[in-house]
């Protein structure tokens, strides 16, 4: 069994959204040309949370699609077989020559976000790609970073981060779960 602790509430996560929405605006001067693109499964209902946000600030509407990632996953034994959906055409559409902004729940080790960057040069070449995480965790085993956090979280390989959504979960939260002293050598 493990010990865990609450790191982001419904209120935090709330407030990290709002100033990931704002610091988006502001790096890209405004929404012209910048699409969300939130990695199943999490990452979708925060990339649409986000677009709710900037709707507020800049009184219209951002893009936001979603992307399946299955297939481009390197820790599959075989790929080919991997049962992920090939991007469609609207989704191609969204990508080409815009400035997408990735949006996903947590970064570890930047394996996600490689195979997620695989699948958006399938889609068409786009202007730019930038990086949202809520929870940045550390541990990285390629060179990826961020440009928009939520929080940090140094952690160490044997604790384990968990972001609840209310529209997967019934609740919005962020546990950080720490192993206790025995579980660690298993």
């Amino acid at each position: 069994m493990s010990d865990s602790r609450v790191i982001m509430d419904e209120s935090a996560i709330r407030r990290a959204l709002t100033r990931i929405a704002h610091e988006m605006v502001e790096k890209n001067k405004g929404i012209e040309d910048c699409v969300l693109i939130g990695i199943r499964t999490r990452g979708i209902y925060l990339a649409k949370r986000v677009a709710d946000r900037i709707m507020d600030i800049e009184g219209q509407p951002v893009p936001v699609g979603e992307l399946d990632i299955t297939r481009y996953r390197d820790d599959r034994p075989d790929r080919a077989k991997a049962s992920g959906v090939l991007p469609d055409e609207e989704l191609k559409l969204l990508v080409r020559d815009k400035r997408i902004i990735l949006v996903d729940d947590v970064l570890y080790t930047g394996r996600t976000i490689r195979a997620a960057l695989d699948a958006l040069m399938d889609c068409g070449r786009p202007q730019s790609i930038q990086l949202a995480v809520l929870v940045d965790r550390g541990h990285r085993e390629l060179p990826i970073r961020p440009d928009y956090v939520g929080k940090n979280v140094p952690t160490s390989r044997h604790e384990k981060i968990d972001v609840s959504l209310s529209e997967i979960d019934e609740t919005d939260c962020v546990t950080i779960f720490h192993p206790r002293e025995a579980e660690i050598g298993r």
